[in-house]
């Protein structure tokens, strides 16, 4: 229809003219929408809440993200500063005690890892089942909260006393080197207050050994 027909059209065919074109444009905009987010391909996991991926990471103790408030925050990890061990100019003897906090990180959170696993598994397999009811859910859901506040915790405090161990400026080269910006070097020297409680776990650790 050319221009000229257009404009000797009446006024309400004008206005259907308008509106059927309005209604295709939001057609062809809805058919180019992506589809609403869909859990299909989860179906085939053998744990649905977990991949495998995280299931190895889970039980190999790696963290997941889980100390990210102190990896942030001018907190290193043990495993990450030994890696950087020559960049950020570790002392033999910081390179020995870290390597203590990692070695006691790990035999804490394998453990932790695998039970979580094992606890996703059954809940998993009670709704698979049809065996859940609201008094197994509740049980299941407190004890997985449960293991995941404690391995939670079992890498936040060995990110403490890892930085308990290391100078401002080591914390510093280390975020650097890590990507990270405008990161305070927040832990004191070893006889500080994050000094003591790295020495209260150093004393756990061989008391329990």
């Amino acid at each position: 229809m050319g221009k000229s027909s257009i404009m000797s059209l009446s006024l309400p065919w004008k206005a259907l003219l308008a509106l059927f074109v309005l209604t295709t444009a939001a057609e062809q905009a809805t058919a180019q929408m992506p589809p609403a987010q869909s859990y299909a391909a989860l179906q085939a996991r053998d744990i649905k809440t977990l991949s495998p991926e995280e299931i190895a990471q889970l039980r190999a103790g790696e963290g997941m993200g889980l100390a990210l408030a102190a990896e942030l925050n001018g907190y290193p990890g043990p495993r990450h500063v030994l890696d950087l061990a020559s960049q950020i100019g570790l002392a033999d003897e910081q390179r020995t005690r870290i390597q203590q906090l990692f070695d006691a990180m790990k035999a804490e959170a394998v453990p932790l890892g695998q039970k979580l696993v094992a606890a996703e598994r059954d809940l998993n397999a009670a709704f698979a089942n049809r065996t859940i009811t609201p008094e197994r859910l509740a049980a299941a859901t407190t004890a997985i909260g449960e293991l995941q506040g404690t391995l939670r915790d079992t890498h936040l405090k060995y990110h403490l006393a890892t930085a308990a161990l290391l100078t401002p400026d080591q914390i510093h080269r280390y975020a650097e080197l890590r990507g990270y910006t405008a990161i305070a070097t927040a832990p004191d020297a070893p006889g500080g207050p994050h000094g003591a409680i790295h020495q209260h776990m150093m004393g756990t650790m061989q008391h329990g050994q």
